[in-house]
């Protein structure tokens, strides 16, 4: 991802949010969300993070559809050698058009590059289509749960996991293979 890249990654972004999230966190923050802010936002970061942190894009004629990050583990509560999916957003408008899937393969297939061994992630308790994704792909909830307090709400969260230590080809739940041992 570069800074260009930051308005359409904002917009999918936001349009994610309000998709996804619907009656699972309050209408008036998802109503809230604003692209110039995450854009601005997306580009602070980009211009003063170390690096580390791997942002994926995904094209279509007429521009970006989808967005994915990863970096190591933010809490440090986990192994060493974890990495963490911070986002995976699909422009709502082509969910379910394997999109997900290869960003996600792309994600898996950099961090067992980088020698990570675990991947984890943050989903909505409430997210029971991208529990169902993520489980597709083998990620298991690991017990793990934490709330999350959007406008005085509290929406809980679950942390699901994937080892990338099994030593076999990185599969989805339909035997796609993902990337290699």
């Amino acid at each position: 991802m570069t800074v260009a890249d930051c308005a359409g990654v904002a917009e999918i972004r936001v349009r994610g949010w309000r998709a996804a999230y619907r009656g699972m966190m309050p209408q008036s923050h998802l109503d809230a969300m604003s692209v110039q802010e995450n854009t601005a936002g997306l580009r602070t970061r980009l211009r003063t993070g170390d690096g580390s942190v791997v942002n994926l894009v995904a094209e279509a004629p007429g521009g970006l559809v989808g967005w994915a990050c990863h970096d190591p583990y933010r809490d440090g509560e986990v192994p060493p050698g974890s990495a963490e999916l911070y986002a995976l957003y699909v422009h709502p408008e082509h969910c379910g058009t394997g999109i997900g899937g290869a960003l996600l393969a792309e994600s898996l297939r950099r961090c067992r590059a980088d020698g990570r061994t675990r991947v984890h992630l943050w989903v909505l308790k409430a997210n029971v289509r991208a529990r169902r994704f993520y489980e597709q792909w083998g990620f298991t909830a690991d017990g793990a749960e934490e709330p999350y307090e959007v406008d005085g709400v509290e929406v809980p969260e679950v942390r699901y996991t994937k080892d990338l230590r099994d030593g076999r080809d990185l599969t989805d739940g339909k035997g796609r293979r993902v990337a290699a041992a």
